[in-house]
């Protein structure tokens, strides 16, 4: 007889809980509906209470019950993953810490902070990745990071935000050479770049590219214009907007880390002093 064990089962209920779906939870845990529908149901006796509302055949709704133990179990299988990794890598006890930081930061300001972090945290093995704010944002709540840099101020109420420093956005390129050139939605620039232009009026097509990289690229060469970074225009003409153009970059972490080196990691980010403007 298998013996399914709670892990495995919260495993499964984080999976059903985020799709909100059990054939697409079975199909990413590469297991049968049925074995899905079995653990589900092992962890409601086991708990004695309802997790999900079946509505039809498709449809399922989360209980009050299964927030709390969808927020309490992110955290334990964090901490499993985290002590599991650092068993398995034995005497070196290397610990994992996953960083998400968002595009201007990630470029302009981050090459520095990580060997800061690299020679301050020899035994903590460090993973990046550079998405926008709001993918940072969830990506931590979802404990699917550990630390987080943003370049817009959101929340949520199982994250703490801490201001790090301030970014001045400058008007680059030539107008007149090209369209607009913005960013999505989700990213930490577009709110300015939208406000500047309902504040001139201005109706012209815009190029909306998903990459700060892309557009400097495109800056570069001459083609046309956006609001970008001063840290990012380098050699591209550009024009100040005033301190009503000034941003915030922010460090985004879960309350409670499993591991007192995160703390020690998101106290150093915090009073990193070398932070050029």
């Amino acid at each position: 007889m298998e013996v399914i064990t709670i892990l495995e089962k919260l495993e499964t209920f984080k999976i059903v809980y985020e799709t909100q779906n059990f054939s697409k939870a079975a199909e990413l845990l590469f297991v049968s509906q049925p074995t899905v529908s079995a653990h589900i149901k092992q962890l409601e006796e086991e708990l004695n209470t309802q997790l999900f509302i079946r509505n039809g055949r498709m449809n399922i709704a989360a209980t009050p019950q299964a927030h709390l133990l969808y927020q309490r179990s992110l955290n334990l299988l964090d901490d499993w993953q985290h002590l599991y990794q650092e068993i398995q890598q034995g005497t070196q006890q290397l610990i994992p810490c996953r960083i998400g930081v968002s595009h201007t930061f990630a470029i302009y300001l981050l090459p520095d902070l990580l060997i800061g972090l690299y020679a301050r945290f020899p035994h903590i093995q460090f993973q990046v990745e550079m998405i926008n704010s709001a993918a940072v944002l969830h990506a931590v709540e979802q404990h699917e990071l550990d630390l987080g840099i943003i370049e817009k101020p959101l929340s949520a109420s199982t994250v703490e935000r801490y201001p790090l420093m301030s970014d001045r956005l400058v008007l680059a390129g030539d107008p007149v050479a090209g369209p607009w050139l913005v960013r999505e939605q989700s990213s930490g620039v577009y709110y300015y770049m939208k406000r500047y232009l309902e504040e001139q009026n201005i109706q012209t097509p815009v190029l909306e590219i998903a990459n700060n990289e892309m557009i400097v690229a495109l800056l570069k060469k001459g083609f046309g214009s956006s609001i970008i970074s001063v840290r990012a225009a380098g050699e591209i003409p550009y024009k100040e907007l005033g301190e009503q153009y000034r941003r915030q970059f922010y460090l985004i972490k879960r309350p409670r880390d499993s591991y007192k080196e995160l703390t020690a990691c998101a106290s150093f980010i915090r009073d990193w002093q070398e932070y050029p403007e």
